[in-house]
């Protein structure tokens, strides 16, 4: 017993720790809403598109000696906005715009990328640097999550409805375009936070496994937001405190704690779990076989 509480307390005898716990557990929480919208609406692509586009501007950032996020956030928003233009001005689908616009994006990052001289530096722009985290940047981490889940509860009526039904949406008076525009907006700005934790490779997975693992443990939204939230907070604080005691990357161990999750979920969930779901269902002796089966 006391070995484990010693595992739990000896990080926080580092500022360096306290820091990195700090800033895991709010990029954990803010990706894990983001990600209940994204799941639902199947904008995964779209989350990876953002991350990678997101490059150039963190390159830039660097190399101009001004904070990682003023880029990134241009470049996220702007590539959002870019995407947009090509889908809605030629006849090119979603999808091809999005590939186009984020392998691009991408493309002139890694050509920025030769520019660097370090290569240390290179490492923390892809796969983050969460325990070399300094104050000024964790105060602009925190201005960001709370003006984004702000606006994310100043506009979960409107978000959930457009998740599931933007044509109900329309017709009582809301503007799809609009709430579109917002969430998109809210996916650049959750990106540009979760790159200090894991970087701009894998912070698609901190976008994407929350809600993904949620939306199998439940069919509520509002049970699926706690659970997303829970889960990936739990995931980062784990992660985290596994880099420190086992000498790994941490946005690494983060994302591969969310797998373990999804993981356990994709095979024991009540209702969707594969292991379960192979098991014969009980039936009364007078139950037909078919009985579970509703008419199409």
């Amino acid at each position: 017993m006391g070995a484990l509480v010693e595992w739990f307390t000896v990080p926080f005898q580092f500022d360096f720790m306290q820091r990195a716990l700090l800033v895991s557990v709010v990029v954990g929480a803010v990706c894990a809403v983001l990600s209940c919208w994204m799941t639902l609406i199947g904008w995964s692509l779209l989350g990876d598109a953002v991350s990678h586009a997101v490059l150039p501007g963190v390159v830039l950032s660097y190399l101009l000696g001004v904070p990682f996020a003023a880029g990134a956030l241009v470049f996220g928003a702007g590539s959002v906005a870019l995407i947009g233009v090509v889908n809605r001005t030629s006849r090119v689908k979603e999808d091809a715009a999005i590939g186009i616009v984020f392998t691009t994006m991408f493309g002139i990052g890694v050509v920025l990328i030769s520019k660097i001289p370090s290569q240390t530096d290179l490492m923390h722009i892809l796969f983050g640097n969460v325990l070399g985290v300094s104050d000024s940047e964790i105060t602009q981490i925190l201005l960001m999550a709370a003006v984004t889940l702000a606006a994310a509860a100043l506009k979960h009526r409107d978000l959930t409805l457009f998740a599931f039904d933007p044509t109900h949406a329309h017709a009582i008076g809301l503007s799809p375009r609009r709430l579109e525009a917002l969430l998109l907006g809210l996916l650049s700005v959750t990106v540009v936070i979760a790159l200090q934790a894991v970087g701009i490779i894998l912070v698609v997975a901190m976008v994407i496994i929350p809600g993904a693992t949620a939306y199998l443990l439940t069919d509520r939204f509002e049970r699926m937001l706690v659970i997303s939230v829970a889960v990936s907070v739990a995931a980062s604080v784990l992660g985290t405190y596994a880099s420190f005691h086992l000498d790994l990357a941490t946005g690494g161990a983060i994302v591969v704690a969310q797998a373990i999750a999804f993981a356990l979920a994709y095979l024991f969930s009540p209702t969707q779990g594969v292991v379960l779901r192979r098991r014969p269902a009980r039936r009364s002796p007078s139950e037909p076989e078919n009985a579970h089966v509703r008419e199409a």
